[in-house]
Formats: C-alpha cells, sequence, structure tokens
C-alpha cells in the first residue's frame, strides 16, 4: 500500500516512528511522510523516508493552521495514499479531516496519549474531549498505545467503540541491553559528563517542560542531595523554549544544585548513558506510553516514575520499580533514595525490569499491530 504518516514534529518522526516506517517499508509498503519543517527531516530522508513539509506547528496559530490544511488536502489529492495515518493531535485534526476531504480510503490514527490528564479539572476537561472527538472522528482505525486512554476514549464517548484497537509502544532491545556496556566503557561515559568517582548516577530523560516534573525532580534532587552527598543527577532532553512551560537553564531551583545535575541536552548516545545509571526516574505529571522507562528497563536500570496512566503500563510498582504521587517530591526523594540505599533491590529490580521488556516492549510486535491494521480498516463510506 501507499502510506503516508503525517506528525507535527520533524523530532517525532525521527525518534518515534522512524523505525516504524521503516520496518513497514521492509514489509513491502510504499512509505513516506509529512511533517512541519526542522532539522531532524534530512536525517529521516537520509534513512530511506521521504518527507514533505508543510507549515504544521504545535502552537495554536489558526491562518497557518489553515495554511497547512490546504497544504495537505493538496498533497494527499496528488500523491493518492492508500493509507493516512497521523499522529500527535495538531497533524491529527488537520491530517484526518483533509484525508476524508479527498476521500483517502484508509484513515489511520495513534493515540500517543490523551491530551487531559486524568486529574483535570472538569470545567476544563469537556474542551479537551471535545477537541479529541472532533480529531478522531474521520479515522477509521483508532490505536492507542495504552491500555486506560482506551477506557477513556469509550467512557466519555470520543470515538466508536468498534473502531478502536490496543497497539502498545516498544522499543529495539538489542540497543538497550543490560550488558551492553562494558565495566571500562561506563566508567569511561561516566567520567566523560563529570560524574565523581563513586557516585551513583540518577537518570532523567525528557523535554525540558515542566509537565515532565523537573521542578519535582529539582527539589527531590535538594533532599536526595541532604543525606547522599554521593549522588550525581543527569538530565538527557533539549530545550523547548517556544513551550509556555520551558525550563529555563537559569532556573533558581536547579542553579542550586551546582555540579550535582548535569543538563546534557539533547543526546543521541542515550544507550551508553543509560549503561551509566544506577535509577531512571520520570516524574511527569502527563504520558501516554513513555519509552524512557522501557529503554531503562531493557538496560537493567530500576525506575521511578509517577503513578499516572503510562507510566502504570512501564513499571510494575514495587518490581521493577517504585510508582509515586504526582507533584510530591518528598515521596519522590524518599522512592529514589529506598532504592540508592539498597543493592540487592536495585539487581533485583533491573533483572525484572529487562524480563518485563522482553516480555511487553519489543516493538517488532508493535509495528506488526500497525501493519495488520492497516488491513483491517473499512473503506470510506
Amino acid at each position: 500500500m501507499r502510506v503516508i504518516h503525517i506528525t507535527t514534529s520533524d523530532m517525532s518522526l525521527r525518534y518515534l516512528l522512524l523505525d516504524q516506517l521503516r520496518y513497514l517499508q521492509a514489509e513491502g509498503h510504499e512509505v513516506t511522510a509529512v511533517s512541519g519543517p526542522g532539522p531532524w527531516v534530512e536525517a529521516v530522508r537520509a534513512a530511506g523516508i521521504p518527507v514533505k513539509t508543510v507549515p504544521l506547528t504545535r502552537r495554536i496559530a489558526p491562518f497557518q493552521d489553515l495554511g497547512a490544511f490546504g497544504a495537505l488536502a493538496w498533497h494527499l489529492l496528488r500523491t493518492r495514499p492508500d493509507v493516512v495515518h497521523t499522529h500527535t493531535p495538531k497533524a491529527s485534526l488537520l491530517g484526518q479531516w483533509a484525508a476524508a476531504l479527498v476521500r483517502v480510503r484508509r484513515r489511520v490514527h495513534t493515540i500517543h496519549g490523551l491530551y487531559f490528564p486524568g486529574h483535570m479539572r472538569p470545567e476544563r476537561r469537556w474542551l479537551y474531549v471535545w477537541l479529541e472527538r472532533l480529531q478522531m472522528a474521520p479515522a477509521h482505525v483508532i490505536l492507542s498505545q495504552n491500555a486506560e486512554d482506551l477506557e477513556t476514549v469509550r467512557r466519555d464517548h470520543i470515538a466508536d467503540p468498534r473502531r478502536l484497537r490496543y497497539l502498545g509502544n516498544g522499543i529495539d532491545l538489542a540497543r538497550f541491553q543490560p550488558d551492553g556496556a562494558s565495566v571500562k566503557s561506563r566508567a569511561a561515559t561516566r567520567a566523560a559528563i563529570g560524574v565523581p568517582d563513586g557516585d551513583l548516577v540518577v537518570g532523567m530523560v525528557g523535554r525540558l517542560v515542566r509537565e515532565k516534573g523537573y521542578p519535582e525532580l529539582f527539589e527531590a534532587a535538594r533532599l536526595v542531595l541532604r543525606e547522599r552527598p554521593d549522588t550525581t543527577f543527569i538530565s538527557i532532553g533539549g530545550e523547548e523554549p517556544a513551550k509556555g512551560d520551558c525550563v529555563e537553564l537559569d532556573d533558581p531551583a536547579l542553579v542550586a544544585l551546582g555540579d550535582r545535575m548535569k543538563m546534557l541536552g539533547h543526546r543521541d548516545d542515550v544507550e551508553d548513558l543509560y549503561a551509566a545509571m544506577d535509577l531512571l526516574v520520570l516524574p511527569s505529571h502527563r504520558e501516554g506510553f513513555p519509552r524512557a522507562p522501557m529503554e531503562a528497563a531493557a538496560t537493567g536500570i530500576p525506575v521511578v516514575a509517577t503513578d499516572v496512566r503510562g507510566c502504570r503500563d512501564v513499571v510494575v510498582d514495587g518490581e521493577t520499580g517504585l510508582l509515586v504521587p504526582v507533584r510530591d517530591p518528598e515521596r519522590l526523594a524518599a522512592a529514589i533514595l529506598r532504592i540508592l540505599g539498597d543493592d540487592r533491590l536495585r539487581a533485583r529490580m533491573g533483572v525484572a525490569g529487562r524480563a518485563l521488556a522482553e516480555e511487553r516492549f519489543d516493538q517488532r510486535a508493535v509495528f506488526q499491530r500497525v501493519a495488520d491494521a492497516y488491513r483491517e480498516s473499512p473503506p470510506a463510506s
């Protein structure tokens, strides 16, 4: 089939979807992609996936969005794909309706995480529910990365239950392995990022936005360092200056941690950095089905994450890590200290995490469900 994947950001193409696109291509589909312009477009093209850029943006920009809608409709009209597959809310809203307008016969959408968290106030929540209904309305098949979102979609009548499928999420298990780094290379990685000899390393992987839980992490780090000054925290993730909740590098809570919190920015060697960690934390306020805890688990690293949907799919509380309440730095610090203070517990959780990853997080099974959805999609009426 001729398949076009549409996403708002080229970063999503490069870091969330590229392996999936290449898998579908290897299965014999003619796969292309559409996204907003950006620095990762050429990397996706170099990997063998043609990319068309249109003026998609995450911001609310009505005139630009109208232009993006027209560009999408024209592109789909010219290319006549068999399948349009959308990702992220803005790309879904514009891409699904553009595909419906030009009568693409199979329209698929993946929910990477409903945009409204479970704790959102009802007076705000209704608007997000309505927007989710609007963006998903044209889709023939709706795939959800986590099961809780499927239940929410059913309960809130966001989409016809007959169109819903569970997808899951996965990673490249061959890339992230417990024995992926030797003792020598682990020590070299730590030295390269300035970790003192003998320190325990707590890692965080996530974009520099507040909803990822950075304010809670900074406060938890302060509390942990009171009891365990032999701890180094590292953060891996790019800055997001255009986001309203961006984390500034001159944030007083961050500056107060000094060299005990190392902000490494965007990195492509995350497998080496996981191998240098003793523990991963993800104090996020909202998630779909996060990759970082899966990657850590596959590497044999325990995880402390917030007890929110998505994280609950990745962390088995008490077995592969610990779940803590959202926006609770004291409980976050206590969980970190518990795991750092017990070598046997860390080792046991690491072994259990790898077993869980092998059982549930193999991306090849997820990609096959996507391919199956293309065959199952009913024709447009």
